[in-house]
């Protein structure tokens, strides 16, 4: 086999439909295009936004800059595990974010992340379960079972250069000093 016998798999490629090439091709004069017109113009290309001289929809639209703080770049998104899928682990094992992305309960990459325990199931045996948050039904359904559970801590950064509402100004002024 050479590269000049590769060839595309047939009817893969269809040739290209070649305009403007006298009225015996059956696509001359106008060439697809119509008579007149904008579009018929060289250059002649409508924007997509244009609505046909109505109020375009981009300024017909509130003057809405941002999406504010519900986007979610400022949301915490857990990945949601429930105890009936614990049911796959062994008596009194360590169920830590990393096994159960072992057995398939979630990707890897869902295992870098935070990770909620919900109380949909029944467990019938003692584990020790690891993950950022536990709902008070997973709660006692683990701890019932005779498991512990262990909250994973976050990381939490102090506020800057805003105080919340409760907190006073930290800002000492020196008493006036008088001279005897």
């Amino acid at each position: 086999m050479k590269l000049s016998d590769l060839r595309p798999a047939p009817g893969s490629h269809q040739s290209e439909r070649r305009i403007g090439r006298g009225h015996g091709s059956g696509r001359g004069k106008t060439a697809g295009r119509g008579t007149k017109g904008q579009k018929a113009r060289t250059g002649g290309k409508v924007h997509r936004a244009f609505n046909g001289g109505q109020t375009r929809l981009s300024k017909r639209l509130p003057f809405v800059r941002g999406l504010g703080n519900s986007n979610t770049a400022f949301r915490d998104n857990y990945t949601i595990i429930n105890v009936v899928d614990l049911e796959t682990f062994d008596a009194g094992a360590q169920v830590r974010p990393e096994d159960l992305a072992k057995a398939e309960l979630m990707t890897p990459a869902e295992a870098q992340g935070l990770i909620k325990v919900l109380g949909d199931g029944e467990i019938d045996h003692p584990l020790t379960v690891f993950a950022h948050k536990f709902s008070a039904s997973a709660r006692a359904k683990i701890e019932a079972a005779g498991g512990t559970i262990e909250i994973i801590p976050t990381k939490t950064y102090e506020q800057t250069k805003r105080r919340k509402d409760g907190e006073k100004a930290t800002t000492t002024t020196a008493a006036p000093q008088q001279d005897a």
